[in-house]
C-alpha cells in the first residue's frame, strides 16, 4: 500500500513517468489518496493545463479515472491522527497532514514530491526513486 500526495495526481495527469508507475503497478498494488488530496489536485489541475496551453478534456477526463486506480481515504478514516501529523509537520506545510495522518493510519509509506515529509517518520518516496518500493512489494 502507499498514499499519493496531490502532487503525485497532478504528475500522474501531466506526466509520462507518474503515468507509466501507475499503469504498471495500479492494478497489483493499493494506491490511496486522502480526499482532500483529490480535491487539490482538482482545484489545480485546471489552471496548470490552461498555463500550458493544453485541451482540458483529456487530461480532465484521465484525472477522473484515477479514481479507478487510487482509492479514496476519506476524513473519517484519519482524522484520529490529525494532531500528530501537524505536530510532526510544524513549522513546514502543516496543511498537508492528512496526507500524513492516511499514512499513519494505514502504517505505509507516502509518494510526493514534497520535501517537507522528510523526517516525519514515515517512510517517503519521490517519483524518480518509488519504482524501487514498488517492485519490491509487487506480487
Amino acid at each position: 500500500m502507499l498514499v499519493l500526495d496531490a502532487n503525485i495526481l497532478m504528475r500522474a495527469v501531466l506526466g509520462k513517468h507518474a503515468r507509466a508507475l501507475l499503469a504498471k503497478y495500479g492494478e497489483r498494488i493499493e494506491l490511496v489518496a486522502p480526499d482532500v488530496a483529490f480535491d487539490e489536485a482538482r482545484k489545480h489541475l485546471p489552471q496548470v493545463i490552461e498555463r500550458r496551453k493544453l485541451q482540458q478534456e483529456p487530461f480532465m477526463a484521465y484525472f477522473a479515472s484515477l479514481a479507478d486506480i487510487v482509492q479514496t481515504v476519506e476524513l473519517e478514516s484519519y482524522s484520529a491522527f490529525e494532531t500528530i501529523a501537524r505536530q510532526r509537520l510544524a513549522r513546514r506545510d502543516e496543511d498537508d497532514w492528512p496526507i500524513l495522518a492516511a499514512a499513519l493510519t494505514l502504517r505505509c509509506p507516502i509518494w510526493t514530491e514534497d520535501t517537507d515529509f522528510f523526517g516525519c517518520g514515515v517512510a517517503t518516496w519521490t517519483t524518480d526513486r518509488v519504482e524501487l518500493y514498488l517492485a519490491e512489494i509487487a506480487p
